[in-house]
């Protein structure tokens, strides 16, 4: 015999996207229950673990001030911000999904971004300019590079913890250790969840459905059948609970399944970190200052173009290019004419560093790495460096190297000037870009087309955004702004359309 709950909107799911559609669907008036798999002291899922970047659209500084508008006189004269427009969104988009990306989807999350970060504002979000990940001082000014440069005060931590105060504020009642496992449906839709609380079995009846508990990421068994052999291996960067149970009680219901399955966001991440994320390290495993280095294989060689693009476009396919390495493993190669440009993450106590004087040292101090062949790299590297064209790392600086395969088209630096570090580098997967169908109201959609009556989705578990690759601080946004949409229809849902 199991316990029962009721609601007019229930919410699977404990981060970002979820607590957005809690809060949406409150303010609608709509009775609302959040499931979190996760403990109170875990909750949040791979939003707690983030860094808390936004990518969104603003014209300039005006608009930025709405979001900031802590922003100083001193900060805005001396910061160049630059713009981002919604074209230059579209344009991210289209070309790192080689134009796939549902543009419904796409349409929804360009527009809304601006709105919805201020609906944010307003529940006591708070953001702040991303100098530390996003901006570099040139001529006595801060310049952003990228497309970014916003983030929520506190990174991820903060972002969550102000979330669950909002929604403590406006009604939410909030269930911790509970895991849904299914989907209750009958004639008229989804009219429910069946579910795991705190030991006990619960259903938890409702006129309509959230789900946003992030892909199947942390699920070791699904990332090798779907994202193919050897991805069983990978560090999982956030949350252990992102097992897919979303994505699998919708698909059970007869939800239509989209996106790039074998597709995900997995990154340069340090080698011996644990296999899933350390909330006292939170996201100070990754090693994104990669465009500034040469990254070696244990074979000595080179193998992606580190200087691509910027970090923010490449970031979230190289993950799988070192997956692909031997012993699923490389290295990061700097001298000290650029380590002044290091972010953060390399100065942690819990990295996995070899420092040396000269390369020959460095190379019998990395571990697993043909030295000999390492030094033929660097070598050439070397020599065919554009050293006539001028560095500056807040632009793309076509400062590139001749005659070298792979190439690096930007940032070239001779690796000449020492001491020399090199940090040892796996694959840190993200999130899964596989997962459910919606709508542009969120809604999910059946096998037949049709959307299935009292079921929206947010967040990670939704499929049709990203291919192949992934524009750096989408993947927040998106889930705020099909979070609030889906909170929004679940409460009319409930109120129009629904019976529990």
């Amino acid at each position: 015999m199991s316990d029962a709950l009721t609601a007019d909107v229930v919410v699977v799911g404990g981060g970002n996207a979820a607590l957005a559609a809690a809060l949406s669907a409150a303010e609608a008036g709509a009775q609302v229950r959040l499931l979190e798999a996760a403990p109170e002291e875990e909750r949040g899922g791979n939003s707690t673990y983030t860094a808390g970047a936004m990518r969104v659209v603003f014209d300039g500084p005006d608009a930025l001030a709405a979001l900031m508008p802590d922003l100083s006189e001193r900060e805005l004269a001396e910061t160049d911000f630059g713009a981002y427009t919604a074209d230059d969104y579209y344009d991210d988009m289209a070309r790192l999904t080689a134009y796939r990306a549902d543009p419904d989807l796409v349409e929804q999350l360009v527009t809304r971004s601006h709105p919805t970060l201020l609906w944010l504002r307003e529940r006591g979000v708070r953001f702040q300019p991303s100098y530390g990940r996003q901006a570099f001082r040139s001529d006595g000014r801060f310049r952003f590079w990228g497309g970014l440069a916003v983030e929520a005060w506190g990174g991820g931590p903060g972002l969550v913890a102000a979330l669950y105060e909002a929604a403590a504020k406006a009604g939410v009642a909030v269930h911790y250790r509970a895991q849904a496992l299914s989907l209750l449906t009958g004639d008229a839709g989804v009219q429910g969840v069946r579910a795991r609380i705190a030991g006990r079995s619960a259903d938890v009846r409702a006129c309509a459905v959230v789900l946003a508990c992030g892909g199947f990421e942390a699920n070791a068994a699904w990332r090798a059948r779907y994202l193919g052999p050897g991805w069983d291996l990978a560090k999982v960067r956030g949350t252990r609970f992102n097992q897919g149970d979303g994505i699998r009680m919708a698909l059970e219901a007869g939800a239509m399944p989209a996106g790039n399955w074998s597709g995900c966001h997995a990154v340069a991440w340090d080698r011996n970190a644990p296999d899933f994320g350390d909330l006292a390290v939170g996201d100070g495993f990754q090693k994104h200052s990669y465009p500034f280095s040469i990254v070696v294989n244990a074979a000595g060689e080179r193998f992606v173009d580190e200087g691509a693009d910027f970090r923010n476009y490449t970031y979230a396919a190289y993950g799988r290019r070192i997956l692909e390495q031997p012993g699923q493993v490389a290295w990061q190669v700097f001298d000290a004419s650029v380590t002044h440009l290091l972010r953060d993450e390399y100065r942690i106590r819990q990295v996995t560093r070899a420092r040396a004087d000269t390369l020959e040292d460095l190379a019998a101090r990395m571990e697993g790495v043909d030295g000999a062949r390492f030094l033929q790299t660097v070598r050439a590297y070397n020599e065919a460096v554009m050293t006539e064209v001028p560095f500056e790392p807040t632009v793309r600086d076509g400062r590139g190297t001749r005659g070298l395969a792979p190439p690096k088209s930007n940032w070239a630096n001779r690796i000449e000037t020492p001491p020399f570090e090199a940090y040892a580098v796996t694959c840190g997967i993200t999130f899964t870009f596989g997962g459910l169908a919606i709508d542009p109201e969120a809604r999910v959609q059946a096998v037949s087309g049709a959307p299935i009556p009292g079921l929206f989705a947010a967040g990670e578990l939704v499929g049709g955004l990203y291919y192949g690759n992934y524009p750096g601080g989408t993947g927040l946004v998106s889930g705020a702004v099909f979070g609030r949409l889906a909170g929004a229809g679940a409460a009319r849902f409930a109120t129009d359309g629904g019976g529990a």
